[in-house]
């Protein structure tokens, strides 16, 4: 059972599906822009859409709102050095800014920046101030059924090499826990500890994308031998010692609706950093939070590693994908936490990479049942070579189906399996979409569609 009760209920329009195919064709066939209230079940991110505890809303109430130097950061600050274990807090509204205000400090053109796989916001934004991103996803990672435990793993023998070819242009190592664009999948505490030591060799930081590191270190303890008998805490602390910094979007594991951090050791990286923050976010004790943002954030920092809700979480995400699975349905295993990935292309065999086989499914889905979810594949990583004039398109073209943090029951997961595995037995009517309007970044955000074929 769910490991809290519903003190606050808010109610679902049940919609139709004449009312959503208007909705969808409206919106230009991206599920991004539809209105909320025109979604039954929102599967589109697990980032601020968290239900707040009853600690959480106490701790708000008791804020300090002070513009500078406010008593909710200093506790809040507190409480983020024992997690962290670095010297340097630096608050932010959201996991993006933090990673804008990273980018913008410490990289220049020309710098190398390699990673698991960084998630389309990080890359963005360390592109956009001039280096070049590499991932060094191990090869179980490209492969939907593989069974490895953890395919969010750096592969570490491509690192070694990209470090030596990089020489003084690698910049930063960023690994993200858990591996979201490729699956939710955790990172071993292992392959962290043996990237610190190659970073620590070659003296190239090693950051975290730590978003969801509640839920990667409690898979650790699930599926790691070295990790047994340890808390999830216990995990995250030891992970957070083997890298120089890290930058988190609270809006995750953080159990927020809004908010970030930073924590690195570094003394000329963060005076860099929040001169940055001063320009664009606000004052370095606020990052353009509220003191009641900052209150949620410190108690979502010990609530977040809490053993119920992480065990819960994480067999019903496993629930999930393993009625899909039964169905027939093909997804990415093993399932992480945080969501259920469904392989587009093994869908819909029937509709080429041009017609955007997980995009088109996610629309498919919403006109079947209300149910929002959200590609990571051809529309979010897909690029134009510019030397061909042909698309390169991602090893895998997934849907993501994230789940909000004690917001849905049992039986909204359940309606969400019958609707994905109807929509399955009939496959072939799924029509493929192209795009009508295509921005030069984050296209899954604005990007506009239209059916191949009209109509």
């Amino acid at each position: 059972m769910e490991p809290y009760r519903s003190r606050v209920v808010e109610p679902i329009r049940v919609t139709t599906r004449a009312e959503r195919e208007e909705y969808i064709r409206a919106a230009g066939y991206n599920p991004f822009l539809l209105a909320a209230e025109q979604v039954m079940i929102d599967l589109v991110t697990d980032s601020g859409t968290s239900a707040l505890s009853v600690a959480q809303w106490a701790a708000m109430h008791g804020s300090d709102e002070s513009f500078t130097g406010s008593r909710s950061f200093e506790k809040f600050q507190e409480v983020a050095r024992e997690l962290f274990g670095h010297r340097h807090v630096i608050p932010t509204h959201q996991g993006r800014a933090a990673e804008h205000l990273l980018a913008q400090a410490v990289l220049r053109p020309g710098d190398v920046v390699l990673a698991n796989t960084l998630f389309a916001t990080t890359r963005q934004n360390f592109e956009e101030a001039g280096a070049t991103c590499r991932d060094l996803p191990i090869r179980e990672a490209l492969v939907r059924g593989s069974d490895h435990p953890f395919k969010g793993n750096i592969d570490l023998k491509a690192l070694e090499a990209e470090l030596a070819a990089a020489g003084e242009r690698a910049r930063l190592v960023v690994l993200t826990v858990t591996d979201n664009s490729r699956g939710g999948q955790p990172v071993a505490l292992a392959n962290i500890r043996s990237a610190s030591e190659l970073c620590r060799r070659q003296r190239v930081p090693l950051w975290l994308d730590a978003a969801r590191v509640a839920e990667n270190s409690f898979l650790n303890t699930l599926r790691a031998p070295e990790c047994a008998g340890m808390t999830a805490r216990q995990v995250a602390r030891e992970t957070f010692a083997l890298v120089d910094g890290l930058f988190m979007s609270m809006k995750k594991d953080g159990l927020g609706n809004v908010g970030g951090v930073m924590a690195l050791d570094d003394d000329t990286w963060a005076e860099a950093i929040r001169h940055r923050l001063l320009v664009s976010e606000g004052i370095p004790s606020a990052g353009g939070l509220a003191g009641r943002d900052l209150e949620c954030m410190r108690v979502a920092l010990d609530e977040m590693f809490d053993a119920d809700h992480l065990a819960y979480r994480i067999e019903a995400t496993a629930a999930l994908g393993q009625e899909l699975e039964q169905a027939g349905v093909p997804v990415l295993t093993p399932f992480g936490a945080h969501a259920v990935y469904i392989d587009g292309r093994a869908f819909c065999p029937h509709l080429p990479d041009e017609q955007l086989p997980a995009w088109s499914l996610s629309v498919a889905l919403y006109l079947e049942s209300g149910v929002r979810g959200w590609e990571t594949g051809n529309v979010m990583m897909g690029r134009l070579d510019p030397a061909t004039g042909q698309w390169r398109w991602p090893e895998l073209d997934l849907l993501r189906l994230a789940i909000p943090r004690r917001v849905y029951s049992q039986s909204h997961l359940a309606y969400v399996a019958r609707a994905v595995g109807e929509l399955f037995e009939r496959r072939s009517e799924v029509r493929g979409l192209r795009f009508v309007y295509r921005p030069p970044a984050l296209p899954q955000f604005i990007a506009r569609f239209e059916p191949v074929g009209g109509g």
